[in-house]
Order: structure tokens, then C-alpha cells, then sequence
């Protein structure tokens, strides 16, 4: 049996295995007539799809817009505008991992507001561009437990440049989620692991981002224990329901703690999908020890809170250090960047010089600058630990 439960936070909120059965009375009840489902070929192609949008079609017109990137771009955005614009949708349903939902919440914010995607990055006062009430309703449904981004006010984009930019607006954060662990049970392990550590990477520099947000640094705290606890369990039994629910929360805990701000694990993260279009949770889980090592002298206090709260032997940085570790190579995580397909040493000037205008690096826990950040980049690329 896997956990059940409704929250109201940070959206309404239902968790628990077979809750996709209500999705269409979710959906009449935010007043939608005709659906947009986004969503990915991969989430396409799972056994359970074709009903999912079966049920749907019993009481909607549907259509289904899959042609989303990894690492999504401008043009999906703007192929899925026109898909919901020819479709004459009044909601949408967001099904995926993070890309397809922050291509859907583009989607939403765009087909009645207008304009370019990145007319709405997430620079100075921009997402004052966008009336709120031109919106489509959005009803999130994840199938991986990572991004968050089914509670995330902003989605991330990548431009024909390579650059990723966010876009951000309050109404971008879907009103409804339902997480149903049952959609998650044929992600394949070493997807479940990337996933689950970038869920771990939110929480963890959440807490570690300066400013006084007690409340998300609690959330901050009980996300991290939910990984460590059911992501080992979620990558070897991949049924095991309990262990997704509690990775489907620990994502939205992340997410939702990550309002007090990331840091340079995502900073660098970003630009490594942009340039290389390495999977965001990959890079994540790559970059964790190397930006540990980066932030040590500043995070000495954080580590050990952190690893009393893990119940880690010898709570300190060094055994928060050595359990990161561990569980990477559990999970089957490449030590270094040089592992990793397409990744090119030649270019980490450039990665560095978008790294450090990404907006995750104004709340890491110290300042890097470009130099800075090209170590760290060479020190993930020879494992230098």
C-alpha cells in the first residue's frame, strides 16, 4: 500500500495510487471544456497513456501535444501555442517530468497573453507583461519525482543561442496537482535516480541559500530525509508505490522550499543542458560534491544540521560529503563530467560565462565568479575531490 493524502500546500493537492481516476471531475470543477494535454514521446509511449486520455475523451475534446525536448525549447513552446490555439483549449493538463510541464505552463501563459516566451524571462519586472486572469487553468500530473515543477511558479527554456532562461510569473504555478505513484512505476532506475537527486539538489541548496526562511528550511530538511530514506528503494523495486508517493512529495517539497533560492549546483546545471543537452538531473547529480567542496568553508554549520537530520554517522561536512558519495555510486551516477556524452572541456568558458548570469547563482551560500566556476567545472571533469 502507498500513502494517501489531500493538501492544500502550496496547490490542492492529491496524493495516492489510483487517484488519476479523478482527473476529469478536477477538471470540470476548474471550469474546462476543451483540453490541451502536454506532455513528452516517452510518457506517450507508457502502457497506461491511451487510457488516460481515453477517460479524458469521455467527457472532453482532447488534444495532445508530445513534441517536447529534454532540455525544451523556444520552438516547442511555440508549436504548442499553435496546437492549443487550433484546438481552441480552455485548459490544460500537464502529464510529464519537468520538461513537458514547463512547456505546458508556457503554453497557458501565452496563448491569451501573446507575445514571446521570452518576453516573460524572469528579469527585473517582465512577468508584469502577463495579465493573470488571461491564464488557462493548468492541473498538473507528474510522472517523475524530481523537478517540482507541477507547484513551480516558472519554467526553464532553452533559446537557439543554447542559453536557458526562466520564465516566471505567479500564475505559472498549476492550480491543481494530482500524483498518482502508479504513474511513475515504469520510469526505468537510472531516470528514477537522476530524477530523485535533482529532487535531493533542490531541498539541499534551498537550505543552504542565505536569508531567513525557517519554513522552507524545514521543508528543506524533511524533502532531503524523504530521498534518503525511499529513493535506494524506488531505484531497486521500481513497484514499490510507498517509496514513489514519498518521492513524488519529497519533489514537491523541493520545489516548494527552493523559493528561498538555489545555488551553484543549478547555476552550473543549466548551462550543461544548454551547451552539452545533458539531462538536467544527470548534471545535477554530477556537480553535487564538486560544489560541496566549493561551498565547504561557508556550509560547515548547514552539513551538520543536515546530517543529524539524515542520521549520518560523525555529523559533519565530511560525512555529509561521504554519503552523497555513496549514494551516487549506488545509484549508478558517472563520477565526472568527462563521463558524460557530448561534454566538451573546450567549452566550460562559455558554460561558466552562462553559469554566471544564471539567476540560481545570486543565492548561493557564497559568490563565484567565472575563474571560480571553471574550476569547479575542471574538477568535475578529473573527479578532483
Amino acid at each position: 500500500m502507498s500513502v494517501r493524502a489531500n493538501y492544500n500546500f502550496p496547490v490542492p493537492y492529491r496524493l495516492g495510487a489510483g487517484r488519476i481516476s479523478e482527473l476529469n471531475e478536477l477538471a470540470r470543477s476548474a471550469g474546462m471544456t476543451r483540453l490541451l494535454v502536454v506532455t513528452d514521446e516517452g510518457v506517450k509511449g507508457c502502457p497506461w497513456f491511451p487510457g488516460l486520455i481515453a477517460q479524458l475523451e469521455t467527457d472532453f475534446p482532447v488534444s495532445v501535444f508530445s513534441e517536447v525536448h529534454g532540455n525544451p525549447t523556444e520552438s516547442d513552446v511555440e508549436n504548442g501555442v499553435a496546437l492549443a490555439r487550433a484546438h481552441r483549449a480552455d485548459g490544460v493538463i500537464l502529464v510529464g517530468g519537468g520538461s513537458p510541464m514547463d512547456v505546458g505552463k508556457c503554453v497557458a501563459l501565452l496563448l491569451q497573453n501573446g507575445g514571446h516566451v521570452f518576453d516573460y524571462e524572469d528579469v527585473g519586472d517582465n512577468w508584469l507583461r502577463a495579465k493573470p486572469e488571461l491564464f488557462l487553468p493548468m492541473i498538473a500530473v507528474p510522472t517523475t519525482a524530481g523537478t517540482g515543477s507541477e507547484v513551480g511558479r516558472c519554467s526553464v527554456i532553452k533559446g537557439s543561442d543554447h542559453k536557458k532562461r526562466l520564465i516566471f510569473h505567479p500564475k505559472m504555478q498549476p492550480g491543481w496537482v494530482i500524483s498518482d505513484p502508479a504513474l511513475t512505476a515504469g520510469l526505468p532506475p537510472r531516470l528514477t535516480a537522476y530524477t530523485g537527486i535533482d529532487a535531493f539538489v533542490h531541498s539541499f541548496e534551498a537550505f543552504l541559500a542565505p536569508g531567513f526562511h525557517p519554513m522552507a528550511d524545514g521543508i528543506a530538511l524533511e524533502g532531503m530525509r524523504l530521498v534518503k530514506e525511499n529513493l535506494p528503494l524506488a531505484v531497486r523495486s521500481g513497484e514499490n508505490l510507498d517509496a514513489r508517493a514519498k518521492m513524488l512529495l519529497a519533489s514537491t517539497m523541493g520545489a516548494t522550499a527552493f523559493q528561498k533560492g538555489l545555488g551553484l549546483v543549478h547555476a552550473i546545471a543549466h548551462p550543461l543542458g544548454g551547451h552539452f543537452d545533458v539531462h538536467h538531473g544527470l548534471a545535477n547529480a554530477v556537480m553535487l560534491p564538486y560544489c560541496m567542496r566549493f561551498n565547504r568553508s561557508a556550509i560547515t554549520g548547514h552539513a551538520e544540521r543536515i546530517a543529524r537530520h539524515l542520521e549520518l554517522d560523525k555529523p559533519g561536512f565530511d560525512s555529509l560529503l561521504a554519503w552523497v558519495l555513496r549514494l551516487r555510486s549506488e545509484l549508478f551516477v558517472p563520477h565526472t563530467l568527462k563521463e558524460l556524452s557530448g561534454v566538451d572541456a573546450a567549452l566550460f568558458e562559455a558554460v561558466a560565462a552562462d553559469a554566471l548570469v544564471d539567476s540560481s547563482l545570486s543565492t548561493n551560500v557564497i559568490p563565484a565568479t567565472q575563474k571560480e566556476i571553471e574550476t569547479v567545472l575542471d574538477w568535475a571533469y578529473s573527479g578532483q575531490l
